[in-house]
């Protein structure tokens, strides 16, 4: 197992709960999150920024090198 530090632009959503399953949802395809944090909002863009720490099975990481 090996942990990555991940960024991520979310699409703002219409409730704090949508946006939290919103993040949730994008950060499992990355791996397991084991933290995350929202680090900026671009309101023009309606974009939320979120920094992550995720760990990923070391078999799944030698199978799709990246």
């Amino acid at each position: 197992m090996t942990t990555h530090f991940i960024t991520a632009e979310i699409d703002l959503q219409e409730s704090p709960v949508q946006l939290n399953q919103a993040i949730e949802v994008e950060l499992q395809k990355r791996g397991e999150p084991l933290r995350w944090a929202v680090t900026s909002v671009d309101i023009e863009k309606q974009k939320a920024h979120v920094e992550a720490i995720v760990t990923v099975d070391s078999d799944v990481n030698a199978a799709n090198p990246a």
